[in-house]
């Protein structure tokens, strides 16, 4: 099956188990919201999925089309086609975005062949263009003194440029005004189709009007506890966790 899933897993951090027999299915050509109030294990999940040593998987099956990812680098799962856009960035100092993207770019390739410069700064540039990024910001080191706004749009040009299989976007909207709402939404929405299914974490409904979910997952205690479709979010919105 072409598809994210993740079976029966079990996700214990410093000893204690956060996530126990989770499970969830995002097929390619699907957006699926995740949804749910602070500390029920929704930053757990999408650590877990991307291989964070402290996130330990003591049970379960993560399968990318088949694949199960389970105890592999967080390199070779993004290899596999897993993206993950963080809750928080991280600032690297004396790396430039373009350095970056092309090395993660690079090692896509087969062992000998090299990415033409030309073509990786004509691509690179169309992206920042979609995500009205100065080209400028090519030049200036990964996060370093970016606004919260400015960090999580580089981190949307990245999954842009690297085209993965399956994308994961913790909180994107979060520290974000409007107008930079609008913004990451388009250039999430520009990437939408079937060849990409992409599962959005937030605690808002006001995320999903733009990116509009195929289906909604309601994450309580580390678990699911009710699905639907968009309008669960509204009613969310309305009543509060309380209706799952």
């Amino acid at each position: 099956m072409n598809a994210l899933e993740i079976r029966n897993l079990t996700v214990a951090v410093n000893g204690k188990t956060i996530l126990r027999d989770f499970s969830l299915s995002v097929p390619k050509g699907e957006t699926h919201a995740l949804m749910g109030p602070n500390g029920t294990g929704k930053s757990t999940l999408s650590k877990a999925l991307a291989g964070h040593p402290n996130y330990k998987i003591t049970s379960g099956e993560v399968l990318i089309d088949g694949t199960n990812i389970v105890g592999l680098t967080p390199d070779v799962i993004a290899r596999e086609g897993l993206f993950l856009a963080f809750q928080y960035p991280c600032e690297i100092n004396g790396v430039s975005i373009a350095t970056f993207l092309r090395a993660a770019l690079q090692s896509r390739l087969p062992k000998g062949e090299a990415f033409e410069a030309t073509k990786f700064y004509k691509l690179l540039y169309e992206k920042m263009a979609t995500l009205q990024i100065d080209k400028s910001f090519s030049s200036r080191s990964l996060n370093e003194g970016f606004s919260g706004g400015e960090k999580k749009r580089c981190e949307i040009l990245q999954m842009l440029m690297l085209q993965p299989k399956y994308a994961i976007l913790d909180e994107a909207d979060s520290g974000l005004d409007i107008d930079a709402l609008k913004i990451v939404s388009q250039g999430v929405n520009s990437m939408r189709g079937p060849n990409i299914g992409f599962l959005v974490i937030t605690h808002y409904q006001r995320l999903l009007n733009y990116i509009v979910p195929d289906k909604v997952h309601i994450m309580q205690d580390g678990h699911i506890v009710r699905t639907g479709n968009k309008e669960l979010a509204l009613e969310l919105e309305e009543k509060g966790y309380a209706l799952s």
